[in-house]
């Protein structure tokens, strides 16, 4: 393909991509397949020759699209929102073009300039302490990691590091093996399961907290475990807090956690993977108060900010903390700068080497949006959140199961789990609309939330309309 080919290609492509988002609500949102579909229909090895664009074009529609989530679809409200925006698209399409591995400032200097301001940028927006601004030089700052796990992993390796080093200066002849056998971490009940992932990875214990009514992390209860577990001996170093669980949207409270951890010399990290991007509206801003107590803190861009995947953005108080748990420096990687004071290599922030230039993608949403922009946009799902909630509310058939502070509704049919369960099975089968169900204590509840950037109240309405004939129906099978 000559550069006049991809020339045509690519406009081919962007109208391909354009058509497809504007019928993206005529498709089925969730595919009808089953495992091993896609295999038989093409060959069972890559071609000798080259075959032709045209060819492969109509494969797109023949093989893949039939096996698709369709995850921008105003009708899919599971999981969380992935939003995708024009201008993310073409920031992404200008880093795969320039294909930069920005493992170092000499790799690419923009790459981390760009990256180092974004997160201060948007660091701003969220209205962060100036502890984690690169800019105010008080040793913090912020990098984009690929998910909220990665976050969390990280996190919880620094500051495993930290304690391990902490420990050594006052013992020296404790040997690492020893101390990694003591250090117990924290999590809550309701925290998504790869915090838990993390501690295995790690080598460390986690342990999850029992949560109050509004499955919310509590003081009192982080503080019964430190005891416990300091009177077993063991090293307590890591908290993972959540604003915004997965699976109810519950707020731990970081206003009471936050002062034990610094007492007790404890890492508090902060998961807001969902709920982070709510924070740039002031109304929601209060949230996250008490984000001053933490080491570091995390959300996802790229759920609900229009930035697309992936774009995970972390930020520390204290560099140092990271640098010391992943910095390896071979002579292949130096270069004449690292040592300016005025860079930063964000290998030593993260696991993997190389790194895309992801912060383009944040640039032009910024830019093309604006802050205003960003903020209706989170206010419109919030308001068609609250807008399916007041219809759950008007049938009493069903009953809502947490607050509704942001896009998430939890509700469920007011009866055994067996019908909650039979209601969402018949849902996703149906296919008109894709929602998933989580576990609150003892009950099935199913999850609603507000995902695709397209969404309106019309859509909303279709998705009411479809679970109430959907759970009338059942009721006249049990009859």
């Amino acid at each position: 393909m000559d550069f006049e080919e991809f020339r045509t290609r690519g406009k081919e492509m962007v109208d391909y991509i354009t058509e497809y988002y504007k019928s993206i609500e005529q498709r089925p949102v969730y595919p009808a397949v089953q495992p091993g579909y896609l295999r038989p229909l093409i060959p069972d090895s890559a071609p000798q020759e080259p075959d032709s664009f045209q060819d492969l074009m109509r494969d797109i529609e023949r093989v893949i699209m039939p096996g698709v989530t369709h995850w921008q679809s105003p009708h899919f409200y599971a999981y969380f929102p992935a939003i995708v925006s024009f201008p993310a698209l073409l920031g992404d399409m200008l880093s795969g073009a320039i294909g930069c591995v920005g493992f170092s400032w000499a790799s690419s200097p923009a790459c981390t300039e760009l990256e180092t301001v974004m997160l201060d940028w948007l660091g701003k927006m969220l209205n962060l302490p100036e502890d984690f601004l690169a800019e105010t030089g008080r040793g913090g700052g912020g990098v984009i990691q690929g998910t909220a796990s990665e976050s969390t992993l990280v996190a919880l390796l620094a500051a495993k590091k930290k304690m391990i080093v902490q420990i050594q200066a006052k013992c020296p002849d404790l040997e690492e093996f020893t101390i990694m056998s003591k250090l117990v971490a924290y999590t809550s009940e309701q925290a998504h399961s790869s915090v838990e992932r993390a501690g295995l990875i790690a080598s460390v214990k986690m342990r999850k907290l029992p949560t109050d009514e509004k499955f919310s992390l509590r003081g009192e209860a982080l503080r019964q475990a430190l005891e416990e577990d300091k009177a077993l001996g063991l090293i307590p170093f890591y908290l993972c807090a959540t604003l915004g669980t997965t699976s109810s949207c519950a707020f731990d409270n970081i206003l009471e956690l936050g002062p034990i951890c610094t007492s007790e010399n404890i890492w508090m990290h902060i998961d807001a993977a969902y709920a982070g991007s709510a924070f740039i509206c002031p109304e929601f801003r209060p949230l996250l108060n008490g984000v001053e107590f933490s080491d570091s803190f995390n959300f996802n861009a790229h759920k609900w900010l229009l930035v697309n995947f992936d774009c995970s953005a972390l930020w520390v108080k204290n560099r140092s903390d990271l640098i010391g748990a992943f910095k390896m420096d071979p002579v292949y990687l130096k270069h004449d700068h690292q040592d300016s004071g005025l860079i930063t290599d964000y290998r030593h922030w993260q696991i993997p080497l190389g790194r895309r230039f992801r912060s383009l993608k944040m640039w032009f949403v910024f830019r093309l949006y604006g802050v205003k922009g960003l903020q209706e946009h989170i206010r419109k799902h919030v308001a068609l959140a609250h807008e399916f909630e007041s219809l759950v509310c008007q049938d009493e058939r069903f009953e809502i199961e947490n607050d509704v502070i942001l896009g998430l509704v939890c509700f469920r049919l007011k009866g055994s789990n067996d019908q909650n369960e039979n209601l969402i099975k018949k849902i996703n089968k149906i296919g008109k609309i894709h929602i998933v169900p989580c576990q609150l204590q003892d009950k099935f509840v199913l999850r609603f939330v507000i995902c695709a950037q397209t969404a309106e109240s019309k859509h909303v309405q279709y998705a009411w309309q479809n679970i109430k004939e959907i759970a009338t129906d059942l009721e006249k099978d049990h009859q």
